[in-house]
């Protein structure tokens, strides 16, 4: 069995334990009837928001790791596109300087 601390904190392991509770004490109260099935209604949702909570963030995790890495390959990309651009303009610069010197000294 999967070590539930792991995936789920604190307050929704006591979520759990407590409608599970609930749950087994209106077992021996009501009997097996029509409120044990509304019981087992409220336990299984109360289940069932606590894991779309943690899909939801485990999912969260996920796209902010992707938001972070595409973050940093945008930002890898600009350097090199300055460090090109700053080549670029020097070396027009270097070629400008070129053309006037030659038609000043022509």
């Amino acid at each position: 069995m999967p070590n539930f601390q792991l995936h789920l904190d604190i307050v929704s392991q006591l979520v759990i334990l407590t409608t599970f509770v609930l749950f087994v004490v209106a077992l021996f109260i009501k009997g097996l009837g029509h409120g044990l099935l509304l019981e087992a209604g409220v336990f299984l949702v109360s289940v069932k928001l606590i894991v779309m909570a943690y899909k939801n963030g485990i999912l969260a995790k996920g796209l902010s790791r992707r938001l972070d890495h595409m973050e940093a390959t945008l930002t890898r990309m600009e350097g090199v596109l300055n460090s090109q651009r700053a080549s670029d303009l020097g070396a027009a610069h270097r070629s400008d300087e070129g053309k006037t010197g030659n038609l000043t000294h022509g």
